[in-house]
């Protein structure tokens, strides 16, 4: 059956509806909730291998040694 036809099929039922009022109707409220639903289960997935992360900065070189040579140069007045 083609979509064409199932909407000529239910346009009668639609006939006693309110035309100036729409509705997103069961299929909107479907949609919205399978999106929520997911969205759920990616932030519990992203927060489950954030969890796992082990990750610990290396210092930087450039920095670690212009300390070096700040501590020395205080270290000697």
């Amino acid at each position: 059956m083609y979509a064409t036809q199932a909407l000529t099929d239910l346009v009668p039922l639609a006939a006693e509806l309110d035309k100036n009022k729409v509705t997103p109707g069961v299929l909107g409220f479907i949609v919205f909730a399978a999106l929520a639903v997911g969205v759920w289960l990616l932030m519990k997935s992203m927060n489950r291998h954030m969890g796992k992360v082990d990750f610990e900065e290396a210092p930087d070189p450039d920095a670690v040694v212009a300390e070096a040579t700040a501590g020395a140069g205080s270290a000697q007045r």
